[in-house]
């Protein structure tokens, strides 16, 4: 059991080591010697030999090369060579184009564009450095069709001038083998310094005017709303003074109608006068004279502190 055991780990070994080593090292002299071949996503496989295009692989997938390239398959990537081209979509951004305005105002451009190759043939023969040459292209179609613009429409129009650079560069971007995508102007700044400043002065000025402005309105607005309740309250309040003597009148008319309620009401207002006068009141027990008359004689600093009522 245990000689069984042993001879299949052994086995198993053997077999990881020939998977691990074996395999890769069989299937890439299979793709030396150009038996088949693997493109990948986004990429575009082209074959030259004796400087002749004899194979372009676009579409991804595993490729049987005799089948796709012939005889020449077996010996393409020994006496040729093969280029992997990566055809996904590209961009860059390009900053500070010197342009001048129409005024003669320095000015920067920032564009930025999207590209991609659509033609390999044209991309690998037609020029030795195809992405420099975009890049210069697109420059200077920028520094071409926007220079001596109005600066109002150079600062406003960007999508305008973004069609003017595209329709440019197109023909010759197509030429080159690229397809060019979105075109847009990003950025137009002011390259003289002495300039920024001034604008941010101008600026500055204009937006303390604004806001000076602002703030008077306010304080208009907030002077009439407050003058108008003013008098509004003021007109109220002289209704009330008016119509007061009245209403006061009413009631008590109303309340000497019955002898009884007179009666309290005034002995009421009495005492409150009394109270809300802090006079000094001394409570006596009726039918005690000679009481009334030992207070009166007794001088007022001598007597008991006064009790107040409340």
């Amino acid at each position: 059991m245990i000689e069984y055991m042993i001879e299949f780990a052994t086995a198993a070994i053997a077999t990881f080591i020939f998977c691990l080593i074996a395999v890769p090292t069989i299937l890439g002299l299979l793709r030396a010697f150009g038996l088949y071949a693997i493109v990948e996503e986004g990429t575009c496989h082209v074959y030259v030999l004796f400087g002749n295009v004899v194979g372009i692989l676009r579409e991804p997938g595993l490729y049987f090369l005799p089948v796709q390239l012939g005889l020449a398959a077996f010996v393409v990537n020994w006496l040729g060579r093969r280029h992997v081209l990566d055809m996904r979509l590209d961009q860059k951004y390009l900053r500070s184009q010197p342009v001048n305005s129409e005024e003669g105002a320095p000015m920067g451009v920032g564009i930025w564009y999207e590209y991609k190759i659509s033609d390999p043939i044209a991309y690998l023969f037609k020029n030795a450095d195809p992405d420099g040459s975009l890049a210069a292209n697109v420059s200077n179609a920028v520094v071409r069709t926007l220079s001596n613009l109005p600066l109002a429409d150079m600062l406003e129009n960007r999508h305008a001038m973004s069609r003017t650079v595209r329709d440019e560069v197109s023909p010759k971007s197509a030429e080159w083998g690229y397809q060019l995508g979105s075109v847009y102007i990003r950025k137009v700044h002011f390259r003289d310094i002495g300039m920024i400043r001034q604008i941010e002065e101008k600026v500055v000025n204009r937006l303390r005017q604004v806001t000076a402005a602002i703030k008077q309105d306010g304080a208009n607005q907030v002077s009439i709303i407050t003058n108008s309740a003013e008098r509004q309250a003021a007109i109220e309040f002289a209704r009330a003074q008016a119509i007061r003597p009245q209403i006061v009148g009413t009631a008590l008319n109303k309340i000497a109608a019955d002898p009884e309620v007179s009666a309290a009401l005034f002995e009421i207002l009495e005492l409150q006068n009394i109270i809300e006068g802090r006079a000094r009141v001394t409570l006596i027990p009726p039918a005690r004279p000679l009481l009334q008359q030992m207070m009166a004689a007794t001088p007022a600093e001598d007597r008991q502190p006064a009790q107040h009522v409340r």
